[in-house]
């Protein structure tokens, strides 16, 4: 057996053992199920992590009261893959079988497909047909490729905002949307309240998957899934604000955190296109951090910086969780890591071993500095990169020391459009720049005061543009020679009928760290 079928044949297994399914080749026959009296496919269809030959497509069955005695049964579903948009070239189907233990989810690994080309998919239960979704394939792994169009994008508190970020990028040509962690937002901002979340703030798995479900019922979300293939991190509020590895806010013991957690991973799995679910011995745990190429143009990380970190540095005794700290002797500990120590080196050795031009990070918050300079010292928000600064440096020096070129970090968390520099030290102009950076704004959380985010620019010179006023995605181009990044956004997401414009557009050229105006 090839070790490339080796890889496939482990992924299945993986993914069988945790759902205790496992996929079946159809025999171009559809399913015989129930004659459904709502839509079961209303949280749409989504396909993701694009490889050479596969990728991931999903759907989850839902049942409206005239369903309900379906919801205990097993479904059988189909999934058939076509080569053209009017379905009339079939590549390959699956029947896949599923049930309430994973909420009638369906993962297909779609394997089998050619290297960087389009192709469309649809789900069929019983009486009931799915839209149909586009994907695509990323190009061979040898392949000279012109050009990568992201469309990087995080945080969409439904409350906050509509998803008019998503119905652009549903429009647009692009390769895969990367979407940056805060998928969801368990906790409610009474400040906000353009739509209201239904139900409480999530801790159980029936909650989480309510509050999976609300989000997917919006349709800008939906098309935007049926529209590209996702490429996908998280952050905190997928399950908790703030949290750190097994710490909550609240500082909850933390077998009942994990078993929060647990919980929270789970709904996250049954309603995204990624390949892997939770381990099954210890469901606390899923990986998400990942690695793919873009033919010899680009190669792609999605980092966790939530699962496997050190608790933030220099605590509040009375309530865990983010906050600005003077003083704090801790955050010089060598030992603390964003990432977890085993990711990390992960990580690096990935990063110097590389050969593709362009070095490209996808995760969830911003590198570069934010802190601000006070007569006690600098004040640090412990959450972020600036509450783990010698993990930071060790990244940075690690690039330096390997003179590695064309680095390229994508961040988001921090509502707000950011292009900087990355020195090994902070806006130290002695350092040399290593890195750049493009973090991109919330498609729908508000942002800081325009006063506070005019004290960091001011104390941070790495920092060539910030914006916190307007929301949006950030629509990111990769071509040989060079990185545009172009902010797409609008002041105004409280109204369904929004437009996005360019608020800035930014460049990095090939062999020369660092971003400048485009």
């Amino acid at each position: 057996m090839k070790r490339r079928d080796l890889h496939r044949l482990a992924l299945s297994l993986a993914l069988s053992a945790w759902t205790g399914i496992a996929p079946v080749q159809a025999a171009g026959r559809r399913p015989v199920g129930p004659l459904w009296q709502g839509f079961p496919f209303a949280l749409g269809v989504a396909s993701g992590q694009p490889r050479p030959d596969s990728v991931v497509l999903w759907t989850r069955l839902v049942f409206e009261p005239a369903d309900a005695a379906q919801q205990a049964q097993a479904q059988t579903v189909l999934c058939e893959v076509f080569a053209d948009e009017a379905l009339r070239q079939p590549v390959r189907d699956w029947l896949i079988e599923t049930d309430a233990r994973r909420g009638h989810s369906v993962h297909v690994i779609a394997t089998g497909l050619q290297p960087g080309r389009h192709y469309w998919y649809r789900f069929s239960c019983g009486s009931a047909q799915s839209v149909v979704g586009r994907t695509r394939t990323s190009p061979a792994e040898g392949e000279r490729v012109e050009r990568l169009r992201i469309a990087q994008a995080s945080c969409q508190h439904f409350e906050q905002g509509y998803y008019v970020a998503h119905r652009e990028m549903a429009q647009r040509d692009l390769d895969f949307v990367l979407f940056l962690g805060d998928y969801i937002y368990e906790s409610t901002n009474p400040k906000y309240l353009v739509r209201k979340h239904q139900g409480v703030v999530p801790r159980t798995l029936e909650q989480y998957r309510a509050r999976h479900a609300q989000y997917k019922g919006d349709a800008d979300l939906r098309a935007c899934h049926a529209a590209h293939p996702w490429v996908m991190t998280w952050d905190d509020h997928e399950v908790a604000n703030d949290y750190a590895n097994d710490l909550d806010p609240d500082y909850s013991d933390p077998a009942v955190f994990l078993q929060r957690r647990a919980a929270a991973y789970q709904a996250y799995f049954e309603h995204m296109p990624v390949r892997l679910g939770p381990e099954p011995s210890a469901p606390h745990r899923m990986r998400i951090h990942d690695r793919m190429a873009w033919g010899q143009l680009a190669e792609v990380w999605t980092l966790d910086c939530r699962q496997y970190r050190d608790h933030q540095a220099c605590l509040d005794p009375n309530r865990g969780g983010a906050r600005v700290v003077v003083g704090c002797d801790a955050l010089q500990d060598a030992s603390r890591s964003m990432l977890g120590q085993a990711q990390e080196a992960w990580f690096m050795q990935g990063l110097l071993a590389s050969t593709r031009r362009w070095k490209v990070v996808g995760q969830s918050t911003q590198m570069s500095s934010s802190s601000i300079a006070t007569p006690l010292g600098r004040s640090t928000f412990n959450d972020a990169w600036d509450g783990y600064p010698i993990a930071r440096e060790r990244l940075l020096s690690g690039i330096a020391q390997a003179g590695l070129q064309d680095v390229l970090m994508l961040g988001g968390d921090v509502h707000m459009n950011v292009a900087a520099q990355l020195r090994v030290k902070p806006n130290d102009e002695r350092s040399p720049v290593v890195a750049s950076e493009i973090v991109t704004t919330s498609v729908s959380s508000r942002g800081m005061s325009d006063t506070l985010l005019a004290t960091i620019r001011d104390n941070n010179p790495d920092i060539r543009h910030a914006r916190s006023d307007e929301r949006g995605y950030t629509l990111v181009e990769i071509r040989s020679q060079g990185v545009s990044a172009t902010f797409r956004a609008t002041p105004h997401p409280a109204q369904t009928d929004s437009v996005l414009r360019d608020q800035a557009r930014f460049e990095v050229l090939a062999g020369r760290a660092g971003v400048q105006p485009a």
